[in-house]
């Protein structure tokens, strides 16, 4: 059948990145897999095990002939995978056949690739989450202190700066890099632990030697790139760690729907747009549509990631003693397609922030169109301190203020606000006064200030520390 005609995860053809569909694809699990039969046979001959420098080196000429199609005519009759390439990495290196995989069980490859390929990941994740903060960043400096409109509960509050804004982004990605890094440093390694964990057939082995099992789980995990072991565990590692991968990575996917969701919002409100290509089509039906389709995107594959975030959670609480074999085809599935979603999720933020356009003169508009209600405490500190009532006064700004806002619900303009103020002798104030007060730099309070104080001091010293990373510019579909 022409693979065209079979379904393909739209993760991988349409929205991850090509790195981390390599790093999650077959070919790379499987080689994975012999180069850990390979550190295993090593280790063990370094520990005195009667394994010949040939048959390593034979093991080693034949780890990227990888014929997929004689290992699923093996799996045919054995229905088993890791014996099925077993078999067929035998074929290969006929003199190693009989050492490859010695006193190992089969979640020794499986399990320990599962870890590999979530910490590249994770590391990978962690190299793009850098690019988006240096994105972020340079906008949050470009728009320090453009000042803007507000909203609580989306309805127009105290003024900030697009800058500041920004860096409510900022500070959410600058926590999801401090758990992806926490993650990558202490993620544990299986090791080789045997069928039940009690590393009874490398004991068997080395003769009862306590001291070179402890050996071998050591070595192998440092060959393949980890410190830290998990030091009990049944035939598989334990769960949680799959519970405590997936929480960073749903709970990234929080940051960047809230992002995503603020700039659908601003974009409604003309404020902000996408990056929108010369050809780009917004609708098929309304020709002059702008969609914020990006975040619109980085709102759908989040919502599925932190819905992910609950998968792990059934597997660990469901491992029957020892080991059950109900998590392999749960974990088949949710563990790409997790690291694939929040990749794809990366792609789009990177993208967006490399070209999000401001629009000052709409957000100057919508600013002044609700400036005169936020000046109405100013107005009333400045009267008093004339001596004026505040009692009284307050009640007069309170009718004014419903009075001008209806008549703005209806096409007007809330300039008419101040024209009644400054007309009313109650208040003693001058146009001179009026203007003063409503100057934009006296609602923003210290935004300005905490942007440039927050990229100084916890945002530089970081973008500093990874320097040496390259500058990463994302392949993103349409």
């Amino acid at each position: 059948m022409n693979s065209d005609s079979l379904y393909q995860s739209p993760l991988s053809a349409r929205y991850a990145s090509k790195e981390m569909s390599s790093i999650f694809s077959d070919k790379h699990k499987y080689i994975t897999w012999r180069k850990l039969w390979i550190a295993l046979a090593e280790t063990e001959q370094s520990l005195g095990l009667a394994i010949t420098d040939s048959q390593i080196q034979s093991m080693r000429a034949h780890l990227y002939e990888l014929d997929l199609n004689l290992v699923a005519e093996y799996e045919k009759n054995l229905k088993h995978d890791v014996m099925a390439h077993l078999h067929a990495f035998g074929d290969l290196c006929p003199e190693a056949k009989g050492i490859i995989h010695l006193g190992a069980t089969s979640c020794f490859v499986t399990d320990n690739t599962d870890l590999l390929q979530m910490k590249e990941g994770l590391k990978l994740l962690h190299t793009k989450l850098i690019q988006a903060i240096r994105n972020v960043a340079s906008f949050a400096q470009d728009n320090t202190s453009l000042a803007c409109l507000s909203y609580t509960h989306f309805q127009p509050a105290q003024p900030t700066t697009v800058g500041k804004r920004a860096c409510l982004w900022l500070q959410d990605l600058l926590m999801d890099l401090h758990d992806f890094e926490e993650k990558i440093h202490s993620l544990r390694f299986l090791g080789a632990k045997g069928a039940t964990g009690t590393q009874s057939s490398f004991l068997s082995l080395f003769n009862q030697d306590h001291h070179k099992v402890k050996q071998l789980d050591v070595a192998i995990a440092k060959a393949m790139g980890f410190e830290l072991l998990i030091p009990v565990s049944g035939q598989t590692y334990t769960r949680k760690q799959d519970i405590r991968i997936f929480s960073v990575l749903s709970s990234f996917a929080a940051t960047a729907h809230k992002i995503a969701t603020d700039i659908r919002l601003l974009a409604h409100l003309k404020e902000l747009e996408e990056p929108f290509g010369k050809q780009q089509i917004g609708s098929s039906a309304m020709p002059h549509k702008r969609n914020p389709m990006r975040s619109e995107r980085i709102c759908g594959l989040a919502r599925f990631l932190m819905s992910l975030n609950e998968n792990p959670l059934y597997t660990a609480s469901t491992q029957w003693l020892e080991r059950s074999l109900d998590d392999s085809a749960n974990r088949r599935l949710c563990i790409p397609e997790a690291f694939l979603t929040a990749d794809g999720i990366l792609n789009l933020l990177i993208h967006i922030f490399s070209g999000l356009v401001v629009y000052p003169v709409i957000i100057r508009r919508n600013l002044l169109e609700e400036l005169p209600f936020m000046a109405m405490e100013s107005i009333l500190m400045h009267a008093t301190k004339k001596g004026k009532d505040r009692q009284s006064l307050h009640e007069r700004l309170r009718q004014y203020s419903m009075e001008s806002a209806t008549l703005l619900k209806e096409g007007g303009s809330a300039g008419d606000l101040l024209e009644k103020i400054i007309a009313d002798p109650s208040f003693d104030l001058t146009r001179a006064e009026l203007n003063e007060l409503m100057k934009e730099e006296h609602f923003i309070g210290r935004a300005p200030n905490q942007v440039e104080e927050f990229l100084r001091d916890e945002v530089q010293p970081l973008l500093k520390k990874y320097e040496h990373i390259s500058t990463y510019n994302p392949v993103v579909f349409v």
